[in-house]
C-alpha cells in the first residue's frame, strides 16, 4: 500500500506540475492570445520564437526545462517528509515514474484541454538531472543537428534517438533508466510525427522564419 500511495503521490503532482504549460500561458499573459492558433500549432519553445519572438521563446523555455526540475526534487521532498521507520520503494524508479509524468503532462496538459506542446526542453531536463552526462551530451548533440541542419525537429527528435543509445550502451545496469528513454524517445517521436512527415516531403520549416 505504502509502494502505491509513493508511486501515485508522485506521478499525479509530476503530471499537475508538467500541465502548466509555459508557452500558453506566456501566449494569453503576456499577448491575450493563444500559441496554438498559429504556426505549428504547438506549444513549445520553437512556434513561441517563430510567433512572439525571442523574450517570448526564453520564457517559455525556463518555464519547461524548470518543470522538470521541480518534477525531480519534488520525489527527494516527499522521501524527506515521509516519517522515518516507514518501509518505502527505492527512490530511483519512483523518480523515473516521476520524470515520465512531467513529460506526459507537458504534452497532455489537462489545464488546457490536453493540448501542450512536444515535450523536448521537459525531457531533456530531467534526463539531465538524473544523468547528468546522457543529458548533457543529447543536448550539445541536438543543438549540433540543429545549428548544422536548421531543424528543430530533426534535432530533438535525434537527440532522443541519441539518449536512448547512450543509456542502452551506458547504464546496462539500469534497467528502469533505460525504460525511462525508451518510452520518453517513443512519446517525443510520437508527437513529431507531422514534423517527420514534412520532413520527408521537404516542407519542414527550417530555425529563422517567424511568421504568423
Amino acid at each position: 500500500m505504502t509502494d502505491f500511495f509513493v508511486y501515485f503521490v508522485s506521478a499525479v503532482a509530476a503530471y499537475l506540475l508538467g500541465s502548466i504549460n509555459t508557452g500558453i500561458l506566456v501566449s494569453k499573459i503576456l499577448y491575450n492570445d493563444d500559441i496554438r492558433k498559429y504556426g505549428s500549432h504547438n506549444a513549445g519553445a520553437t512556434n513561441m520564437l517563430r510567433i512572439y519572438g525571442k523574450k517570448a521563446a526564453f520564457i517559455t523555455v525556463l518555464g519547461d526545462a524548470l518543470k522538470g526540475v521541480a518534477a525531480v526534487l519534488f520525489v527527494k521532498l516527499l522521501y524527506a517528509l515521509l516519517p522515518n521507520g516507514i518501509l518505502l520503494p527505492s527512490e530511483e524508479p519512483v523518480t523515473y515514474v516521476a520524470a515520465f509524468f512531467a513529460v506526459l503532462g507537458h504534452n497532455f496538459p489537462v489545464y488546457f484541454k490536453f493540448k501542450g506542446g512536444k515535450g523536448v526542453l521537459t525531457s531533456v531536463t530531467v534526463i539531465i538531472m538524473l544523468d547528468p552526462f546522457i543529458g548533457l551530451v543529447t543536448l550539445f548533440a541536438a543543438i549540433l543537428i540543429m545549428a548544422v541542419t536548421k531543424y528543430v525537429s530533426l534535432g530533438s527528435i535525434m537527440g532522443a534517438v541519441i539518449a536512448l543509445a547512450l543509456a542502452a550502451f551506458l547504464r546496462t545496469d539500469n534497467i528502469a533508466f533505460i525504460t525511462l528513454c525508451l518510452f520518453l524517445a517513443i512519446l517525443l517521436i510520437y508527437r513529431h510525427k507531422g514534423n517527420i512527415y514534412r520532413l520527408a516531403h521537404g516542407t519542414e520549416s527550417k530555425l529563422g522564419r517567424r511568421k504568423k
